[in-house]
Formats: C-alpha cells, structure tokens, sequence
C-alpha cells in the first residue's frame, strides 16, 4: 500500500523507548513528511509508557500536544507535513496487529472528525538478536486496511 521510512534518528528514539518500557508496551503518534508517491518517512513520534504487558493506550492530550508543537515546526505545510498514524510495541509478542488493534485504527481512520485519507500503525519491539523489528499496516477510510513496506533507514 505505502512505504514508510524510519530515519536513524526516530530508530534510536525507538530504540529508547522500547528499552525504558521493558516487557510493558509503549507508543505514541507518528509525525511524518510525504516524500515521494505512496512515500512518508516519519520525522517525529510521540512517546508514551504507561502500557502494560500486552496492552497500551494512547493518551490523547499527550498526543494532541505533540502534533501541535510538530505542526508549528513544519510551517503548518500539512500536505507535506502531517499527522501519519499511531506506532505502539509488541515486546512479547509479534509485531503483527491483533484484533483490538485492527479496530483501533479503523475507529480512527473512520472518525470523520479526524479527517484522515488513511493511517498508518506501526509496530515494534527489540528482536532476541538486538536489531529492530517492525511491521507497517495502512487504514482506509473505506474500511479496508493491508500491510505496507517498512524501511529501516540504514539497516544492513
């Protein structure tokens, strides 16, 4: 569907996060730029604890301010610029979404008071290797959603 790119510098901020939360999961929203057809790479995440074991909630507020301050540094350019979606961890678990994250994102995608043309939900966690682990999904407003291409930005 899309490809979303992950520079360095939101890997290491993931990175920190994962390890701050352990075994409870953690996430956020996701901040990005639109750089070519069907390509974003995200400039800025949110991040939020909180989560527990196999479950996180994403504080709205916390979110609300972070798009602001990130709106305010990009110009307001919100063709360019914009709100991407949301990212959470899978510490224990696979990066794939479960049910109640499917329904998350469509409830949001589908809010006609968000006014999103799709999000995205990014998932993470740190692999028993050390590396970085992730998966891409997209939501449509229609409803239907699918796995999207997921680029670590100088990844070997």
């Amino acid at each position: 569907m899309l490809t979303v790119t992950i520079p360095v510098d939101v890997q290491q901020a993931l990175r920190k996060a994962l390890k701050a939360a352990g075994t409870d999961e953690c996430g956020g929203v996701l901040m990005g730029e639109h750089v070519g057809p069907g390509h974003f790479a995200v400039r800025h995440l949110s991040v939020q604890g909180g989560g527990r074991f196999a479950s996180f909630v994403r504080q709205t507020q916390s979110a609300l301010r972070a798009l602001r301050k990130f709106f305010n540094q990009s110009g307001h350019d919100y063709e360019r610029f914009n709100y991407l979606g949301e990212w959470h961890s899978h510490p224990s678990f696979s990066v794939q979404p479960s049910p109640t994250d499917h329904q998350s994102m469509l409830d949001i995608v589908m809010d006609v008071r968000v006014g999103a043309n799709f999000v995205v939900l990014l998932i993470f966690k740190v692999s028993h290797q050390g590396d970085l682990e992730g998966s891409a999904h997209t939501y449509l407003p229609d409803g239907s959603h699918g796995l999207s291409t997921l680029v670590l930005a100088g990844a070997a």
